[in-house]
């Protein structure tokens, strides 16, 4: 099975900027669509953003559309979240996911938490 990590987590100001990593390993990740995915406590997991196979076609949550950026490094086997204009409601645990084009199988990371306070 694909095996994938986050990083990048950590504790960030409101206007302030992350980058969360997904890194993967056991097979090429452009056999996938990538997606990232968030609980905040007391709520349920959400959709944040995810990106083609082809890195082409982007799709974003209305919540983070113009602050988050999706990207895929195939050389590196890792997708990335830019996270820019940071507000506190972006406080939760971040999930990294990966979907086989063949069987539609979902794989997902253990997540990174991500805390934005001043």
């Amino acid at each position: 099975q694909l095996l994938l990590v986050e990083s990048g987590g950590g504790l960030g100001q409101p206007g302030g900027s992350l980058r969360l990593s997904c890194a993967a390993s056991g097979l090429p990740l452009d056999y996938y669509t990538i997606g990232w995915f968030r609980q905040a406590p007391g709520k349920e997991r959400e959709g944040v953003s995810c990106i083609s196979r082809d890195g082409g076609v982007t799709n974003y949550a209305d919540s983070v559309k113009g602050r988050f950026t999706i990207s895929r490094d195939y050389a590196q086997n890792t997708v990335y979240l830019q996270m820019n204009s940071l507000k506190p409601e972006d406080t939760a645990v971040y999930y990294c996911n990966a979907q086989y084009w063949a069987t539609h199988i979902n794989y997902w990371g253990k997540g990174t938490l991500v805390t934005v306070s001043s």
